[in-house]
């Protein structure tokens, strides 16, 4: 009866806290403790109330009635608990709870409510060639996928509880004859370390594991797809997966990587090889682009043939912005455009951030406010931003190029060579869980079996 007290004192006060007792005999009472919003009440009429109930009572009942509820109730969900607090855990987990009225007989019954959304194709990573399913916010679900594409008995999950109040189950994924022991033991030691209140997304556990929080490059890769979790676990990488998001953390990456998208692996190597150089190429559009126009017309029009100059002289003659205003305006003009875009109802969000961009270019120009060159650099460099595979690249690409917009409106072509080698010293300098992050250039590797060499995992902080 003392545990029961302990567990109302805990929950009595929600209003879906329901404890049920049965007067089996004078001599044995059975509590049933359960929290009804997170579990399926048909479920426990049907495999708990009814079979109790209906069954007789007999000397076996009464002198064992532990064994008596395990012979009655499925062995394959059913388990036994101590303390109190541990029954209060598996009643948040959508267990059901059965107590005996002397406290010897203390079980629990997974009766939880599946109230998760069906397998669907990720939303993130469209798929063109290859599989459509993605990852969904239930990690047994999730697991399960994983298991469905690699059947082997060397994949290992290996769970843990992180946060003080949410009790997130967070696995740590990897193959055990392939992944790097030293890498496996600092990730492990990563996520033992967190501390926090709450874990709601993966996002929270890639700010505590990362090597460096202030790098605007993410390093670590997210994903929502299946077949690429499993790519990279044959790679000897390993995935971090939470309870609750879709969406699974890989590392150690390099920065090469976040150029590679799900599609190359059911390409051949050669038309794979050229869009990661599509890629690679867009990137370097996105982030010179801009800050090379504002340089050369600022500090160095010389550079550019007479015919060209003039004619953006032409343009910019009624413009009464320097060249670094005009462009930072159609910049953030076209980021709020973006935003707007993501935030607005599906339906309508494309459609107004395309018309929004056209009629306002198109108004700016005759304005005057713009060169018709403008717009066509930032239409550019917006394009160019929109190939990254990778979302959070493509933040930390938005970010550069501003960057350099400012150091070249600042300095010209000089404050633009002064960021580019301060962003290579950056890369060169960061690391991925002990894997140098501008991997293979700097250290440069030859050839590189799979996407990371094993030799490479060296240097752990």
């Amino acid at each position: 009866m003392l545990i029961v007290h302990q567990i109302m004192e805990r929950l009595g006060h929600s209003p879906d806290f329901v404890c049920h007792e049965f007067a089996l005999s004078p001599d044995l009472g059975l509590f049933c403790i359960y929290i009804s919003s997170i579990v399926s009440t048909e479920h426990a009429n049907e495999f708990i109330f009814k079979p109790i109930l209906e069954q007789n009572l007999d000397a076996r009942a009464l002198r064992d009635p532990k064994s008596w509820l395990e012979s009655l109730i499925p062995k394959a969900q059913t388990d036994a608990f101590k303390e109190a607090t541990e029954g209060i855990q598996r009643l948040l987990e959508g267990q059901c709870l059965l107590i005996s009225s002397s406290g010897d007989c203390r079980l629990s019954y997974d009766i939880a409510k599946g109230q998760n959304r069906s397998v669907s194709e990720p939303t993130t990573e469209a798929s063109i060639r290859g599989p459509r399913e993605g990852f969904v916010e239930d990690i047994a679900r999730n697991v399960a996928l994983i298991r469905k594409r690699l059947k082997s008995e060397h994949l290992i999950f290996e769970q843990l509880i992180i946060g003080t109040e949410t009790k997130t189950k967070v696995y740590l994924t990897y193959i055990d004859n392939i992944a790097q022991v030293k890498v496996v033991e600092e990730f492990r030691r990563r996520l033992n370390s967190i501390h926090a209140d709450s874990i709601l997304e993966s996002s929270y556990i890639e700010e505590w594991i990362q090597d460096n929080t202030w790098s605007p490059f993410p390093q670590l890769l997210f994903t929502e797809r299946p077949d690429s979790v499993v790519a990279k676990l044959m790679e000897g990488q390993v995935v971090v997966m939470t309870d609750g998001t879709p969406i699974a953390l890989v590392g150690p990456v390099t920065f090469f990587q976040f150029f590679n998208s799900p599609e190359d692996y059911y390409q051949r190597a050669d038309i794979a090889t050229l869009s990661r150089w599509l890629r690679f190429f867009a990137f370097l559009l996105s982030i010179f682009v801009p800050a090379l126009y504002i340089a050369v017309v600022s500090y160095h029009p010389e550079l550019l043939p007479n015919s060209l100059l003039i004619s953006l002289a032409a343009q910019r003659e009624e413009v009464p912005f320097p060249a670094f205003f005009e462009a930072a305006i159609m910049m953030v003009t076209f980021e709020i455009l973006r935003e707007a875009g993501l935030r607005m109802p599906r339906i309508a969000g494309q459609s107004i951030s395309i018309v929004g961009a056209l009629v306002l270019g198109e108004a700016a120009v005759e304005a005057g406010l713009v060169s018709a060159a403008m717009v066509i650099v930032v239409s550019l460099t917006a394009i160019s931003n929109f190939v990254s595979p990778n979302y959070g690249f493509g933040i930390a690409q938005r970010i550069i190029q501003f960057a350099f917009m400012i150091l070249a409106g600042l300095m010209g072509l000089f404050g633009l060579m002064c960021g580019v080698f301060f962003v290579l010293i950056h890369l060169v300098s960061l690391r991925s869980f002990g894997v140098k992050y501008f991997t293979p250039l700097a250290p440069f590797v030859s050839s590189l079996p799979g996407e990371i060499r094993c030799s490479e995992f060296r240097g752990i902080r």
